[in-house]
């Protein structure tokens, strides 16, 4: 059985363990507030642009753009955003896990053809360890994404589309739905899929309703100027969202690892009182020993 110090000292270790994992789940708990508060400001604008684009795009015959061309991806983008720290659970283990396995479906395609952007440390330094030929650094979209940085990071991925040296672009990313959910998912951010937008909401009558728009200057001029803005906001809304994701997965970490040190204290205290009821017992034993001779 180990000494009454040893188990006092392990303790007073595990108690300070307890300490910084509290203070951590406090910082997430609060970053997490700010990013839920940024999310429910952007919202109202998100949803609005949505049910524009939705009107407007169920009200024409035809439109033409070169971000929703589909064309056989021979070379393809790939985005991968974790975190720029550690101490998350599983969140960056489950990016770099989905990475990889998207890269071994695209493997036939060969190295020159697939550009990986790394959005994360984390995610950075795992896929460089593997030994992967990265387009960059993207870490500061990680820890506060911001839409001038992410629109200049669409913008590179919309040109290179549009000038055909990537056909497809996807991303991996993590879905909050609660601090304790996160959803890893893997989508299709180029070519624009218009199928959400286009489907036609019916009334509550149950018939399609369709609204006529005068549009000026023309229509290819909207859709030009209106696109990119959708894709921009898109990807921004992406990365907020994933960062949302991050808090709420270190804060679970947090509590997890806080509540475990709980735990651990009540065992070792339990521990410490046995040795030392123990100790006594033999103490007495030999002050009665001594006495009988």
């Amino acid at each position: 059985m180990a000494s009454l110090r040893e188990v006092k000292n392990r303790i007073s270790s595990v108690e300070g363990t307890r300490k910084i994992t509290s203070a951590m789940r406090m910082v997430a708990s609060a970053k997490l507030a700010r990013v839920e508060e940024k999310i429910e400001n952007m919202l109202p604008y998100q949803q609005k642009l949505d049910e524009i684009v939705g009107k407007l795009l169920s009200s024409m015959e035809s439109i033409k753009s070169p971000f929703i061309v589909e064309r056989e991806p021979k070379r393809i983008a790939l985005i991968a955003v974790s975190s720029n720290t550690t101490l998350c659970g599983a969140y960056n283990a489950n990016v770099f896990r989905e990475t990889t396995k998207q890269i071994k479906k695209l493997s036939h395609l060969g190295e020159d053809s697939l550009f990986i952007y790394p959005i994360g440390n984390q995610i950075h330094r795992s896929l460089k360890k593997a030994g992967y030929n990265l387009m960059g650094s993207y870490t500061e979209l990680a820890d506060n994404p911001t839409y001038s940085e992410s629109y200049a990071l669409a913008e590179e991925l919309m040109d290179d589309f549009k000038k055909g040296k990537i056909d497809k672009v996807m991303i991996v990313y993590h879905h909050f739905r609660s601090i304790a959910a996160q959803e890893l998912r893997v989508e299709q951010f180029l070519p624009f899929d218009l199928s959400a937008y286009k489907a036609e909401k019916e009334d509550k009558q149950g018939l399609s309703s369709t609204i006529e728009y005068l549009i000026e200057p023309n229509q290819e001029e909207l859709i030009e100027e209106l696109l990119p803005k959708v894709i921009s906001q898109k990807l921004f809304t992406t990365l907020v969202d994933t960062n949302a994701a991050e808090h709420g997965a270190r804060s679970m970490a947090m509590q997890l690892a806080t509540d475990n040190a709980d735990d651990m204290v009540e065992d070792l205290t339990k521990l410490y009182n046995k040795s030392r009821q123990q100790a006594v017992t033999n103490e007495l034993l030999d002050i009665i020993g001594g006495s009988m001779r």
